[in-house]
């Protein structure tokens, strides 16, 4: 292996880890404040019950998305000096707005919140959650405008040996950065929805404070079917986006090697370039990938021969991840939509095998979030800024291939380990359940601001 190719795995391993906890925390914060409102409007104390239940778990998860988003700023100027160097002058200026402004207001409040229980009066308290929730949407914004420039750069000149910014507002408005913000928001509250549903199944399975966790299943079950369904529209019209700005990436999700109209949807089979039409002729949904595009069957749609082969992403991992990814939105709609029905009737304990499925399903839209994450990057290759600079290119010039596998042994290594406490944690106060005292947070403690 060489630096270029060692940089990339580092640089995968530590943004996927990272973004297991960017997810929950996206959905479980909004969760948690519409919960804590509840509360400041009912004065029922069973939905303050909630808000510690799982504010505990979204306080678990917050800590180590913290923790392991700090290296990846770091290696922008350690393994992609390059990169740094030469369009540093427009992807820092996203990522200092989500430093200085997001993430102060983020660290600020959730500061006021944890420690202010009793100490400022309940509207404030539950402001402050409702700030958390803001800033860390917000600093998802800035952070994925910053990748929608590098997947489509907008408003940027070539000059002095570098990419400089002519135009910040065509960045901010970029619609490429703000169709993948809009996706990536809907995919954690996604997330964050089968969360609390799988975990409030396995106490209703035990039988375990009914009353609180057929409320929190119902709160996410509507939570998880709005998200899930907008995630369908914003996804169609993210694909449109991405087959007109990166037509080698959306013929790799395709895997379409031809130019051609009427291409049909292969649901089976990954076609390969020499015998594409009988390899998957009779497990093709006809002319639906023009539609899916164009939405017209005459669209016609760049095959990836149109493109040198040096400029074409590896089609596999693309086409198969695309596929499942689709496949789990579709799932997750359809359980959602279920758990709502189940919920509404008032059915939830006569059906075990539903609340099961839910338990199992945790994982699954992490897993989807991955699989979208797969998409997007590797399908960009092999470009780190979209048709401007090249990932080989990006790479800095004075670090050895040993001192990048050492810091990736060593990053796995330590990522590895908070892994298994982040899981530990999370599993331990899941299935202790909610306290029963709250009278620490409810009987007055001093003047409340």
């Amino acid at each position: 292996m060489d630096v270029v190719i060692l940089s990339r795995l580092q640089f995968a391993v530590t943004s996927m880890f990272h973004f297991i906890f960017v997810p929950l925390t996206l959905g479980l914060s909004l969760m948690v404040a519409w919960m804590e409102t509840r509360y400041l409007r009912t004065g029922n104390e069973q939905y303050l019950r909630m808000t510690k239940f799982w504010g505990k778990l979204f306080l678990i998860n917050f800590a180590l998305g913290v923790v392991t988003g700090i290296t990846l700023e770091f290696q922008f100027g350690m393994n992609w000096a390059e990169y740094s160097r030469y369009v540093g002058d427009i992807f820092g200026a996203p990522l200092a707005i989500e430093a200085t402004v997001a993430f102060f207001i983020e660290s600020v409040f959730i500061g006021v919140w944890i420690f202010g229980w009793n100490k400022v009066s309940k509207r404030v308290h539950a402001l402050s959650i409702w700030l958390v929730a803001l800033a860390t949407n917000l600093s998802a914004l800035w952070i994925l405008l910053a990748n929608g420039w590098m997947q489509h750069p907008v408003g940027y000149v070539l000059r002095n040996g570098r990419a400089e910014m002519v135009d910040f507002l065509a960045m901010v408005t970029n619609p490429y950065g703000l169709l993948k913000f809009a996706h990536t928001l809907l995919g954690g509250y996604t997330v964050a929805a089968f969360f609390v549903l799988g975990i409030s199944a396995y106490h209703l399975l035990k039988k375990n404070e009914t009353d609180f966790f057929k409320r929190s299943f119902g709160m996410a079950a509507k939570f998880g079917l709005f998200s899930t369904l907008l995630l369908l529209l914003v996804g169609d019209f993210h694909v449109v986006e991405v087959a007109k700005t990166q037509p080698a990436k959306f013929a790799a999700m395709e895997s379409v090697w031809e130019t051609r109209t009427n291409v049909g949807f292969n649901v089976l089979l990954i076609p390969d370039a020499v015998n594409e039409s009988n390899l998957y002729e009779k497990f093709c949904i006809p002319g639906m990938v023009s539609y899916l595009a164009f939405h017209t069957t005459d669209g016609e749609v760049k095959g990836l021969k149109s493109f040198p082969r040096d400029e074409r992403p590896p089609v596999a991992p693309v086409f198969f991840s695309f596929r499942l990814m689709v496949a789990l939105g579709l799932f997750f709609v359809l359980a959602s939509l279920l758990a709502v029905v189940i919920a509404t009737r008032g059915t939830l304990e006569a059906n075990p095998l539903f609340l099961k499925l839910l338990l199992y399903s945790i994982p699954l839209p992490y897993i989807a979030n991955q699989l979208g994450w797969i998409v997007a990057e590797v399908g960009r290759q092999p470009w780190i800024v979209y048709g401007v600079m090249k990932t080989s290119d990006g790479v800095s010039r004075s670090i050895s291939v040993s001192q990048v596998l050492g810091s990736l042994i060593g990053f796995t290594l330590l990522y590895t380990l908070l892994g298994f406490i982040d899981i530990f944690l999370l599993v331990k106060f899941a299935r202790k359940g909610p306290d029963n005292d709250l009278t620490s947070i409810i009987k007055p403690a001093g003047r409340e601001v």
